[in-house]
């Protein structure tokens, strides 16, 4: 990978927009299913519907709680630059770049791929307190670490 610079503020502010437009999609999604199962006319099969919307809203209350979670946690991630890995990191390796955050997964910022990944997650956990230069493996992969932001 070649050495590009990377503005660890920009990058925080966007995990935090991709956090908001879920739960703002999700909120929409919420509503329009509310008001579909409102619709639903009386019919033979008006119970088993209203009771799989019912279900399925359900379901989307709890990814949205989850998303609540997302965007609380993240506002406790400083954006202050470290040597050594901690909360609020931007670790690059010689295979990725992880931003230690929140479990958002896999995103793409300015056609660089990353991952965010929660402090809890097993990767994280391998990397903390380290810093540039540190090799480590997990789950059979070798990395070394490039550069802690």
């Amino acid at each position: 990978m070649e050495k590009t610079v990377f503005e660890k503020n920009n990058i925080r502010d966007y995990v935090k927009t991709v956090i908001a437009e879920k739960i703002e999609k999700l909120k929409n999604f919420i509503e329009f299913t509310l008001e579909a199962s409102r619709d639903i006319k009386k019919t033979p099969k008006y119970d088993s519907m209203r009771e799989e919307m019912q279900e399925e809203i359900y379901q989307m209350q709890r990814q949205l709680a989850a998303l609540n979670d997302l965007r609380r946690n993240m506002a406790k991630v400083l954006n202050n630059s470290t040597e050594r890995v901690q909360l609020g990191s931007l670790v690059i390796t010689n295979k990725a770049r992880f931003y230690i955050s929140v479990s958002l997964g896999e995103f793409f910022f300015e056609g660089d791929r990353f991952y965010a990944i929660s402090s809890e997650s097993p990767m994280a956990k391998k990397m903390m307190g380290m810093k540039s230069g540190d090799e480590f493996t997990l789950n059979k992969i070798h990395q070394k670490i490039i550069e802690v932001l």
